[in-house]
């Protein structure tokens, strides 16, 4: 037991000398991040041997994840700015809900969006509109990065075909379709706080953001709305597709039809924005076409800075996993009589401690499972709400352990300490909003 408070300790040290180093030292978040990562290796007792092997594996997973995407992002955001496209996306957004309302239509755009695709992902592909949107309607963006993040996020957490709270629903044999309701019905209130807390909390940073340098585009005109938004809006439909697709087909039969297998190549994340990427050579205006390949090389350096800081995120994370300290912390709480928020804190302090969501409710569904009955969560009911449980605890908290973290971070020019007192305070109270409401249906259905 020592030995778990010892290495919770050690978390709660690395996260403190990870924001010291960032936010006070000035130090690069990609040599903090490996610092610190360093540091949990050889002070949890890990071999030493290990110690660089994790640092490579978590490198290299995080790559694999959303390297490809990164790039790919990137380099679509580049066209798209440099295009006209997302001031002519902004414009037509702010033409129907008015300045004061772009943080509403960035949430709702978010939550949208997010129901289909991951939440770096769907952050990705909408920092270029989210940057627009703020130049023109003059909102801080502190406040816009975290209301896009936390409606994105929401979903993420909560509701099917996302991995973690698929996989968890399969585990704890619970009913796909009840989880994918409720879970919808309880993203609604989590946004809503994370709406708020960004509001309020994003106004108050000053110092701790940079202002993004966005250059006026020269372009005789800017293109049409319609075609601007198809390189944004094409990939997110066929991910779409293809996510519902995965929910009512088996992999046997998806191997067997040549249309299916179609759908699954096109909808793939990485090919879907490959394809937005071509769709967007139509905004290219005839004195832009010699510029196309200079575009293309800015998108690619402009990823590499980003994928560094983001691999070296996977690393800490991937680190902290190594360490066993999510699941010796959920041991101890095994024994304890916690009910509903027993599930709750087993994936929440499993998140907390190695930073990926979809680990923690996967990891917390493994553990939870066999205890139902002893909770008394054995009823259809129950074993819903359970799953949606674990589906809060891993809302909370994200933070430097977590690669989207980093996306939200860099692809918004936020310093990690303003990422930290907007974004992930907000993850806090999203999480612990959606267990209370999940305590208070449990009550009143008994």
């Amino acid at each position: 037991m020592t030995n778990t408070y010892y290495l919770f300790l050690l978390l709660f040290a690395s996260i403190v000398f990870i924001i010291w180093i960032t936010a006070y030292r000035k130090v690069n978040a990609f040599f903090a991040l490996l610092l610190a990562a360093l540091g949990v290796g050889l002070l949890s007792g890990l071999p030493l041997e290990n110690v660089v092997t994790v640092l490579k594996a978590g490198f290299g997973h995080t790559m694999e994840k959303i390297g490809l995407l990164i790039l790919f992002g990137t380099t679509l955001g580049v066209i798209l700015e440099k295009t006209g496209a997302t001031i002519s996306m902004a414009n037509a957004i702010l033409r129907i809900v008015k300045e004061k309302n772009a943080p509403a239509a960035i949430a709702l755009t978010g939550f949208i969006i997010g129901l289909p695709i991951f939440c770096d992902s769907g952050f990705i592909i909408l920092s270029g509109l989210n940057h627009s949107l703020v130049k023109k309607a003059h909102h801080r963006m502190p406040v816009m990065a975290a209301i896009l993040a936390t409606s994105l996020y929401a979903v993420h957490c909560l509701v099917p075909p996302h991995p973690g709270i698929t996989a968890a629903t399969g585990t704890a044999g619970g009913e796909l379709g009840m989880v994918m309701l409720w879970g919808i019905v309880l993203a609604i209130p989590a946004a809503l706080v994370g709406y708020i807390w960004s509001v309020w909390r994003g106004k108050s940073i000053t110092h701790e953001y940079i202002e993004p340098e966005i250059e006026e585009v020269a372009v005789k005109r800017l293109p049409p709305p319609l075609p601007s938004f198809l390189p944004v809006v094409l990939p997110i439909a066929l991910i779409a597709v293809r996510s519902i697709m995965l929910l009512f087909t088996t992999p046997q039969e998806t191997t067997q039809s040549v249309a299916l297998q179609f759908i699954s190549f096109v909808g793939d994340p990485v090919i879907a924005l490959a394809i937005g990427i071509l769709v967007s050579f139509i905004l290219i205006q005839q004195q832009h076409k010699k510029e196309l390949t200079h575009w293309l090389t800015s998108g690619v350096e402009k990823a590499g800075i980003i994928l560094a800081i983001i691999a070296a995120g996977g690393m800490f994370g991937e680190m902290l996993q190594a360490t066993g300290m999510g699941k010796n912390l959920g041991d101890m709480l095994s024994g304890l009589s916690l009910g509903i928020f027993f599930p709750f804190l087993i994936a929440a302090i499993i998140k907390t401690a190695q930073g990926s969501s979809t680990v923690a409710v996967i990891t917390a569904a493994s553990l939870v499972t066999p205890l139902l009955g002893s909770l008394g969560l054995q009823s259809p009911m129950g074993v819903t709400l359970t799953i949606l449980s674990m589906g809060a605890g891993s809302m909370m908290v994200s933070h430097a352990n977590d690669a989207y973290f980093w996306v939200i971070s860099r692809f918004s020019n936020l310093q990690t300490a303003a990422t930290l007192k907007v974004y992930s305070v907000a993850t806090l109270w999203m999480g612990l909003t959606v267990q209370l409401l999940i305590w208070v249906i449990w009550v009143l259905g008994k």
